[in-house]
C-alpha cells in the first residue's frame, strides 16, 4: 500500500514534469515570432493562444510549489515561506500579465514586474536556506541565486546588449533544478 507522503512527492515530481510541457511546447509552436535571447517567457501571451499555455506551466508550477513548501520537512518555516512566496509570486504574474514591448507601463505590466522581481528572488533564498541544513543542495542553490541575479541585472541594457530572454531561460532551468532537487531529498528523508 502506498503511504500518503510518498503519494505527495510523486505528485510534486509529476507536477514539475508536466508544468514543463506547456512551456516547451510554446517554445516550439512560437519559433521565429519571439527572440529566446531578447524576448521573456511572460511575452508568450502575445502569441496564438499563448495566455493559456504560459498559465498552465505558471498555475500549475505554483501549485506543486505550494505542495512541495507545506510538506517540506526539516527545512525550517522560513524555507518554507519563501516557496510559498515564489508561488505566490506566479500566481499573481499569471493573473498580470506583462505589457508588450515598447508600450506604457499598465498597472497590470507593474505588478507583473514586482511579482517576478520578488518571486524570482525568493526561490534561490529559499533554497540556500534550505542547503544549510542539506548542503547535497548547496551547488543547485547556488546556480539558482546566480542566475537569478544575472536575470535582474540583465534588464539594464548594456551597450545595447539585451538578454533578457536568454537570463531568464537560464534562471528557470536553474529553479526547475532546485525544484527537483528539493523533491528527491524529501524523498530520500522521508524513506
Amino acid at each position: 500500500m502506498i503511504e500518503a507522503g510518498e503519494k505527495r512527492r510523486g505528485l510534486v515530481v509529476w507536477g514539475l514534469v508536466f508544468s514543463l510541457v506547456p512551456i516547451f511546447y510554446l517554445h516550439v509552436m512560437s519559433a521565429g515570432q519571439l527572440n529566446p535571447v531578447t524576448d521573456v517567457i511572460s511575452d508568450y501571451v502575445f502569441v496564438d493562444n499563448g495566455t493559456g499555455w504560459l498559465a498552465a506551466t505558471s498555475l500549475s508550477l505554483a501549485a506543486v510549489s505550494a505542495l512541495l513548501a507545506v510538506h517540506l520537512r526539516g527545512a525550517g518555516r522560513s524555507a518554507q515561506w519563501l516557496i510559498g512566496v515564489w508561488s505566490a509570486g506566479l500566481t499573481v504574474s499569471t493573473i498580470f500579465p506583462t505589457d508588450p514591448t515598447g508600450a506604457p507601463t499598465s498597472t497590470s505590466g507593474y505588478i507583473h514586474r514586482y511579482a517576478g522581481a520578488v518571486m524570482f528572488m525568493a526561490l534561490p533564498a529559499a533554497g540556500v536556506l534550505i542547503a544549510r541544513k542539506f548542503p547535497a543542495l548547496l551547488g543547485v542553490a547556488i546556480t539558482a541565486s546566480v542566475s537569478s541575479a544575472a536575470f535582474l541585472v540583465s534588464h539594464v541594457s548594456f551597450a545595447g546588449f539585451e538578454a533578457r530572454g536568454l537570463t531568464e531561460r537560464v534562471l528557470f532551468a536553474s529553479l526547475y533544478g532546485l525544484l527537483f532537487a528539493i523533491a528527491a531529498l524529501q524523498v530520500r528523508r522521508t524513506s
